[in-house]
């Protein structure tokens, strides 16, 4: 095992909520006043595989990593979870080079958007031009850039960002399941095909980095596609936590019970390290088939706040993932 590093949200039926969240301000107060303060916690397992092929990287203070001359707001850190798969050789690629090749972007830090695109292109191009490197290797690839409240996330593949907001788990990526409408679409018009939920019938995500043995040369349009779908926010004082995990932790686990976990125990003992055990030691138990890493980010020095109905409103309840669920039935997934 590898190392760096609830009180349910109610909602109610019918008329608005009347929820007390101890301890919280008023809407134009966090507005003002909020600003993030970073901690984070990691854990990753080789789980029931043979082989250990995700990395991850953790920097909670990036001004570290940023040269003199560059100035970034502040706090500022970076995060990636990287789900290798032919070989380890991508996702080191990727852990040890993406955020050199971002900060260095002459984009960097005032094209952000630009900058992060330019960087996963870099990392692509990368494991096909480093002889050292097998270019069939390849990797999904998911970070997180905080500077200051603002929050960029950038994915490929089907590692995902979930952000714990008040309770609810509120999904900052998208995962790149060639089965996936919009997906199959660009893949089969780009002459590709899916058998049984596998690309070319060969992987099971549309989208990662390196597998140049299916892109075949730089710069031709390939269904195995590089580019990274962009995610911003802007904090509040409800965001109070994110939750990156590789497809290991998803496959067995939905978003909101990740984010029910994560927020009971930081109430309990307020240690991001040991939610994200948490998280990966239930996986395990729910008999999850691959390697597991997850890293929870948390936006405050704080464990969230205690939320209370008061007793005297005879409203019903349900949690928040049961409102997910609700939802879910009423679209008809």
């Amino acid at each position: 095992m590898v190392e760096k590093g609830d009180a349910y949200k109610y909602a109610k039926m019918g008329d608005e909520p009347d929820i007390k969240i101890i301890g919280l301000k008023s809407t134009s107060e966090e507005k003002s006043e909020f600003s993030p303060i970073l901690r984070s916690g990691s854990c990753s397992e080789k789980g029931p595989k043979q082989y250990m092929e995700d990395e991850f990287i953790c920097v909670d203070i990036l001004c570290e990593h940023v040269g003199p001359g560059t100035e970034i707001p502040s706090p500022a850190a970076f995060y990636g979870v990287f789900d290798g798969h032919g070989g380890i050789d991508a996702a080191s690629f990727a852990e040890k080079n993406i955020l050199n090749f971002l900060i260095e972007d002459s984009q960097f830090p005032t094209g952000i958007k630009k900058a992060v695109k330019n960087a996963f292109v870099k990392v692509d191009h990368g494991i096909k031009d480093a002889s050292a490197l097998d270019s069939s290797s390849g990797t999904t690839a998911l970070i997180a850039l905080l500077l200051g409240r603002d929050m960029l996330i950038a994915n490929v593949g089907d590692s995902r960002a979930v952000l714990g907001k008040r309770g609810r788990a509120i999904e900052l990526s998208r995962d790149h399941k060639p089965n996936c409408t919009s997906e199959r679409l660009r893949i089969e018009k780009l002459g590709g095909v899916i058998y049984d939920g596998y690309l070319n019938g060969q992987l099971s995500v549309a989208r990662a980095l390196g597998d140049w043995h299916i892109k075949g040369s730089k710069g031709s349009k390939s269904p195995l596609s590089s580019e990274p779908d962009l995610e911003e926010i802007v904090l509040t004082e409800e965001d109070e936590f994110l939750i990156m995990g590789c497809d290991g932790l998803w496959d067995v686990m939905s978003s909101q019970c990740a984010v029910t976990m994560v927020r009971r125990e930081l109430m309990q003992h307020n240690n991001p390290t040991t939610c994200a055990k948490a998280l990966v030691t239930e996986a395990l138990q729910r008999n999850t088939c691959d390697n597991l890493t997850v890293v929870v980010i948390c936006f405050s020095k704080d464990p969230p706040p205690k939320i209370e109905i008061p007793r005297s409103h005879r409203r019903r309840s349900i949690s928040a993932e049961g409102i997910d669920l609700l939802k879910g039935v009423l679209n008809g997934r």
